[in-house]
């Protein structure tokens, strides 16, 4: 199951990243989000990052031709979008910036699920909101039809527990391994180890 740190913002957390080795790193694109990283500073951090790791570029509701020059200008591995894009700008962002696309539903409903099951992206993810770090009913996705990667009020108190019932493709977390609003080396790298179901003693 692949895990996804989201939310990155410091040099610091790119220490906890390469700790905890997670497949994706995430970063805030959108300037209107508290998370917000600049697309040069993504691209610095690419640096810093073990090179097995890959970089997600969170969008939500951003013209295409911003996610593509952002995309482009961080060196981004995958473009992620959290808001009302549809199908056509799907398919226009992936053919023009060459990322893999991943597209972020919030879940309140069936037709919500059916809409994940239909999109064009490569990926989607499920979540509550669009990084509130709500949990939605998970009783909703009992019956969905393609591979998806869980997000929403996950922590490393409860990812052991969605892994087991569920059976995601991956997994997606921010605010649930902060402390006081700051990732917290510590609950990345128990994130990590509880999603893959590693002891705590060793990898």
């Amino acid at each position: 199951m692949i895990v996804k740190i989201c939310g990155l913002r410091r040099e610091e957390d790119m220490a906890a990243v390469n700790a905890a080795k997670p497949e994706y790193a995430g970063f805030i694109l959108s300037p209107r989000f508290k998370r917000f990283v600049a697309p040069e500073t993504v691209a610095a951090y690419k640096d810093v990052l073990l090179p097995q790791i890959r970089t997600v570029g969170v969008f939500v509701d951003e013209s295409s031709e911003y996610v593509i020059s952002a995309a482009s200008q961080a060196r981004l591995d995958v473009i992620q979008l959290h808001g009302h894009e549809d199908n056509a700008y799907v398919e226009k962002v992936r053919e023009a910036s060459g990322c893999e696309i991943w597209r972020a539903f919030t879940i309140r409903s069936q037709e919500d699920v059916a809409a994940a099951e239909a999109s064009l992206a490569d990926k989607v993810i499920l979540d509550g909101g669009t990084g509130e770090g709500k949990r939605f009913n998970w009783d909703l996705i009992a019956g969905i039809r393609r591979p998806y990667i869980l997000a929403g009020g996950l922590s490393d108190d409860n990812v052991a527990q969605a892994r087991d019932a569920l059976h995601p493709y991956g997994v997606d977390v921010s605010s649930g391994v902060e402390t006081d609003g700051v990732k917290d080396p510590e609950k990345i790298l128990r994130f990590a180890r509880e999603a893959r179901g590693i002891p705590d003693a060793g990898d």
